[in-house]
This record gives C-alpha cells, structure tokens and sequence, in this order.
C-alpha cells in the first residue's frame, strides 16, 4: 500500500517512548526456526512490514505461524519445498537468510537474487563462496541460484570471511547448527542481531561457541528443539529517537533499552553534545548545543553502525560547524542528500562515500519521496524541524523498519499525520 507522512515541522518533542526488537535480529531468529520440527516462540518482535513479508514466506515453505502481541510461534513439521520464490526473494533483502535454513534442515536451497533497498552493490558472492567452503555445491543461472549437499561432502573446514559480511556469517551459521562436522568462521560478523542468532540456536541445543567474537565455532549436532526466546532492542531506533530530540530541542526517554550495547550508537551522539543518561532499561536525551564532529566514519561492529548515518546526517545540519561523514560500507548510502540540500542543507557531496556538512542550516518544508528505510526516516526528522509542511511519499518503505512511527513521533509531540 502506497501512503505518505504529512508533517508541519517546529515542535519540540518530549516525553517517552519505547523502542521496538532488533529489526536485524528478529529475520535470521525467524529463519533459524526452519531447523526444527518444534515450536519456538520468539518475543520482543517488531511489528514491521518487514517481519510480515518473511512470516509469509515461512508459511509458504510449510510452517504455521500464530502472531500475538509483539510475539510470533512457529512451528514446521516439515519444508514443503525448499524454494524461495523469485515474487518473495524481490521483495526482502534477508530473504537470502532462509538458502542457509533450508541448506541446514534439507541439504537443498533454491533461491533468486534477493531485493530489498537500493543503497549501494550488495552481493551475495560472500556467502555463495561460504556455501561452496562447506562442501556444498552451487549452480548459477543468472539471478537464479541452486545449492545442494555433495555425496563427498566435507563436513569439517575452516572458513575465513574476506569481509566480516552480517547476513553471510548468519547464513553459514544456519548451514552449519545441523549436521556432523565442525565449522570454523574466522573474520566472522560480530553484531547483536549475530549474537542473538547464536544464542537462540544454543538454546534449541545447538553447540556454537566464540558468540560475538570474530572466531566462531560451530560443532553440528544431529537435532534442534524448540524454545522460547527475546530478541534485543534496535540500537538504531535507539539511535533516531535521540537525535530526533535532540534536533527539536526537546527531552526524551527512550525505553527498553536492554540487551544490547548502547555505545556504538552512543558515542558520536556524546561527542556532537548530545546529554545522554542511562538509568536501568532507560535512555534519557536531550543537547543544550549540538558540535559538529570533525570526521565519523562506518565501521564494523563495535564501531559506528552504517544504519545510523543518514540520521547523523540530518544531525549534523543542526551542528555549529563542519563534519565529514563517511561510510565506506555502501557507495549510494549518501545519494538522499540531494533532499536535504532541496531542504536547505548546505552540504557538499565530495564522493559516493563522504559528504561534507556545514551547519547549522534553517530547513524548509518540502515534498520528498523516500527513497529507502534509512534516508526515509532520515527527511522524517528534517521534516520535524523545517519551516512550514513537508510530505514524505513512499512512506511505506520507512515501515519495513520502524513501528510505528507515526504514533511514536506524535506521541511526543509531533504533528504528523499518515496518509494512503
């Protein structure tokens, strides 16, 4: 469904709020539910239009789902077939999650080329290359994808990462819970959704050790059961709302905060002046003045997550001077810019990767469209602080990863308003 955020910018936001599960936990939690024959049951999740696009996908493959409040029970007593439609694959980037399920539970993955948002080239040969290091063999036909087990598969090996790539350690993870041999992962992804991943596999008796460092072990075993499990909380919602309060001059309590390691998300918001109180589940926000920061680049977990750089952005035209932000991760993460420069911004696009920002800026409303989850959420908080109404268009995709977030915002005292 198409639909638009209608916002009149200027109020300060106050109050509370509570931020949802990890988004990024929350999809490989559910594709390591095709393991087992048993329920598991699994909490903290997100209402977001991404996690009903995959549960789709999983009745699809044969599992029942049953959907409560912020919890969601699956259970496949068998995969139907373990095809993952070129319709599906389009419409989900983590779709690619369930090649290393299906692999895992029935030695067999069909899949296409995954969709999702358009921020840059994200390849899949990481993990085809994991897959072929298991032993599996993998046939191209151009975005259509066939891997299988060998009769001469080598259940024991060792592989090293050529870049810490999230969703490839996650995959090869998923490939490797069942089975014989032991599996080695150097270079391996180290974020929570990573994390929560392998703890959620260890307690349906899978044997995977060296959980959040880059040398992960895996010993396969022969069967996993169900459980019950609580995703982390989403550092980058944590993230959005600070600035957001920040931004608006405003003071905000961010709730359930647990489970997760603030401060990666935490630290350039400290350094850009932002006051930051940590009290139990609970981050208290608020800036008396915003600083630019001289340079804030990307890195690997635990450094200065790519998700969040459109929002520091948007916080940096607020800042009293100039910052250089860099993301090397993806070359089109930057492209949204041009929207806030329509806005106002003065900022200087000096590569695919680096932008130049000089604030602070006074920001007027305008007519955008998002163009993905990120930088969609990012013209949402510009649009909270420019002068006059703006209209966010496509604001459908800012959904796939935020809940709620009409309701959120004016709960705090936005003045935003959805549309269809």
């Amino acid at each position: 469904m198409v639909s638009k955020y209608i916002i009149d910018g200027g109020n300060k936001l106050s109050g509370k709020v509570k931020i949802s599960g990890n988004k990024n936990s929350i999809l490989p939690c559910l594709a390591a539910c095709l393991l087992t024959s048993e329920e598991v049951t699994i909490k903290n999740v997100p209402r977001i239009a991404d996690v009903g696009v995959f549960l789709e996908i999983l009745q699809n493959l044969g599992a029942s789902v049953e959907v409560g409040d912020h919890t969601v029970k699956v259970r496949c007593k068998e995969v139907k077939k373990p095809l993952i439609t070129e319709e599906f694959a389009g419409k989900l980037r983590a779709s690619i999650l369930l090649a290393g399920a299906l692999l895992g539970r029935t030695g067999r993955a069909e899949f296409f080329h995954p969709g999702g948002d358009i921020i840059g080239r994200r390849g899949i040969d990481l993990h085809l290359e994991g897959f072929k290091s298991l032993g599996l063999k993998v046939n191209v036909n151009d975005h259509r994808y066939k891997v299988l087990k060998k009769a001469e598969n080598n259940p024991s090996c060792k592989i090293f990462l050529e870049m810490p790539t999230v969703t490839g350690t996650e995959n090869l993870i998923l490939a490797s819970a069942l089975g014989e041999g032991c599996v080695v992962i150097k270079n391996a992804a180290c974020e929570p959704h990573v994390v929560d991943l392998c703890k959620m596999l260890n307690l349906m008796g899978a044997k995977i050790e060296g959980v959040g460092t880059s040398a992960i072990k895996i010993n396969g075993v022969e069967k996993l059961k169900g459980t019950e499990f609580s995703i982390g909380s989403d550092y980058i919602e944590l993230g959005t709302y600070a600035v957001a309060a920040a931004i608006t001059g405003g003071s905000v309590e961010i709730g359930n905060c647990c489970n997760f390691d603030h401060d990666p998300a935490v630290w350039p918001l400290i350094k850009m002046g932002l006051i930051v109180k940590t009290d139990g589940d609970s981050v208290s926000v608020s800036a008396k003045k915003i600083k630019a920061i001289p340079r804030l680049v990307t890195n690997v977990w635990p450094g200065f997550p790519t998700d969040l750089m459109s929002i520091m952005i948007v916080l940096a035209t607020q800042a009293r001077g100039m910052s250089l932000m860099h993301d090397w991760v993806y070359e089109s993460r930057m492209f949204f810019v041009d929207k806030l420069i329509a806005m106002g911004a003065n900022i200087t696009i000096a590569d695919p990767h680096r932008v130049l920002i000089y604030g602070p800026s006074k920001l007027y409303g305008r007519n955008l469209e998002s163009p993905d989850i990120r930088a969609g959420m990012a013209l949402v908080l510009a649009a909270l602080i420019a002068s006059g109404k703006s209209i966010i268009n496509r604001a459908e995709l800012i959904e796939r990863g935020y809940e709620d977030v009409v309701e959120k915002l004016a709960s705090l005292g936005a003045s935003i308003e959805r549309v269809d």
